[in-house]
Formats: C-alpha cells, structure tokens, sequence
C-alpha cells in the first residue's frame, strides 16, 4: 500500500514539474484554491497511472517489436500518446490536464519520465523498505 501512495506521488510531482516547466501543458483545477490544486494533480496522476497500466501495458506488449527495433526510443512517443489520452479523459471529470500540442506532450513525457526515473531512485530505500520482509 506504501508503494502505490508513493508511486500516485511520484507521478504528482512529475506532472507538477512537466507543468511548470513545459509551457504547452497546463492544469485545470476543479475548484479555486490551492487545496484544489493540488487534489487536481494527484487526481491526474492517479488517472495517468490508470491509464499507463491498462493501456499503456496493452500497448507495449502489442508493440514489443517496435520497441526492439528502435531501442525503447518509441517509449517517448508511447507515454506521450498517453498524456495526450489523459488531457481527453480528464475534462469529462471537472479537471483536467490541456496539452496544446503532441509535440508539446513528447516533451511532457519526457519530463515525466525523467522526473519519475529521479524520484524513483532517491525514493527507492524508503518503497524497498515499506515491503514486509519474510
């Protein structure tokens, strides 16, 4: 359980940093204030993480070869394609994130990735040590 809280806010504070540094991502927040906000962003990050482990799995089994032969390079445009289906979902909720462009959601994807890929080696001692030894 401490592993999935941890992974739902690694994926806040990346789409926080893909936000705030990528200019054609913005977050709509349901309500006014920052308690809003930020529930906004664990919202989206929970809706990301549903949707890159249902779709985003199907995908990468499906499209396996293509990740061969382009040596994962295809991940970038794959987990943009997923924030861009995100900024479609999202909306319908009262929230959302708008990603103006999908060149503007490969850079995002990046940024994601590399945000999650940091948070999760600084954080790894403390979800390594949350799984009960036997």
């Amino acid at each position: 359980m401490v592993r999935l809280i941890l992974g739902l806010l690694i994926n806040t504070a990346a789409l926080w940093v893909a936000d705030w540094f990528v200019e054609g991502i913005h977050l709509v927040p349901f309500g006014e204030g920052e308690p809003n906000l930020v529930l906004s962003y664990i919202a989206v990050a929970a809706v990301f993480g549903v949707v890159n482990a249902v779709i985003g799995n199907l995908i990468r089994i499906v499209a396996f070869p293509l990740y061969l032969l382009t040596l994962g390079l295809v991940a970038i445009v794959v987990n943009a394609g997923l924030l861009m289906l995100v900024s479609q979902v999202t909306p319908f909720m009262g929230f959302g994130l708008v990603i103006d462009d999908f060149s503007w959601g490969v850079i995002g994807a990046l940024v994601v990735s590399l945000c999650n890929w940091l948070l999760g080696i600084v954080l790894r001692p403390f979800m390594s040590s949350a799984v009960p030894s036997r």
